[in-house]
């Protein structure tokens, strides 16, 4: 398992799932005509600070092993990969799991992940984030790292925003999400221009539930996996298992 940088990647050895599946998110970064609303992440692929990673269909066990294990590398190395650097998984998603899985199904899927690699994760818990997904400070950690945990799907189709052929990651630490607010007037000015793209990228209105990090208000483990409408769960399904793997270590 290796963490790739796109330039360096050899696509003629590639299988064609993988191939495949960098090539139509380049074109979904790079679509001048509808251009993808998060501006910082055009960015870090415009400036080749994404790092791409390959693992196998997400119903698979082990594919929860090969995340962790490629996430505890990004979370060693981000630092050295530049202000916009996010970490980019494309899952194996054969045919059958497209046509028989939908958004709910994706959804658990994603959660399912997510629980395992809090299981799988060799690091303590920060100290300074709450365990419960309640709290407005909560967000995914993994390897004492805080992440923001983006993912789109297959089945989605109102909301293009959260679209892609392939089950996705993109995850993003926390320090990169604070460089970008470290300036309050060029940030609040990027969030307006990204509000106004997303009005435009999807069919759908602005999901209720987007928010900013540190509102009183907001609850980050909504905003990872979007519904294709603007529903949302009523519980958060890591609070369980967090609680859990924390009482037993």
């Amino acid at each position: 398992m290796e963490l790739l940088k796109r330039d360096l990647i050899n696509r003629d050895k590639l299988p064609f799932w993988k191939r495949d599946a960098l090539e139509k998110f380049e074109i979904k970064m790079m679509d001048k005509d509808m251009p993808f609303p998060c501006i910082p992440a055009t960015q870090g692929f415009s400036l080749n600070h994404l790092r791409y990673a390959f693992v196998r269909d997400p119903r698979e066990d082990s594919s929860s092993h090969e995340l962790a294990e490629l996430l505890s590398s990004y979370t060693l190395n981000s630092k050295e990969l530049g202000r916009y650097t996010s970490l980019i998984v494309f899952f194996e998603t054969p045919p059958d799991l497209i046509d028989t899985y939908n958004v709910e199904k994706f959804e658990q899927l994603f959660w399912k992940q997510l629980n395992k690699l809090t299981e799988l994760d060799s690091v303590e818990w920060p100290n300074h984030i709450p365990s419960d997904p309640t709290q407005p400070a909560w967000e995914f950690c993994f390897h004492g790292e805080q992440y923001f945990m983006y993912c789109a799907s297959p089945a989605h189709k109102n909301r293009s925003s959260r679209s892609f052929p392939y089950f996705m990651l993109a995850i993003t630490p926390r320090w990169v999400l604070e460089l970008f607010n470290s300036s309050p007037s060029y940030s609040k000015k990027i969030k307006e221009n990204i509000r106004k793209r997303l009005s435009k990228y999807d069919s759908i209105s602005v999901h209720p539930d987007l928010n900013t990090y540190g509102n009183t208000d907001n609850f980050e483990w909504k905003q990872y996996f979007l519904h294709d409408d603007d529903s949302t769960l009523t519980k958060c399904p890591f609070h369980k298992l967090i609680n859990e793997v924390k009482k037993y270590r």
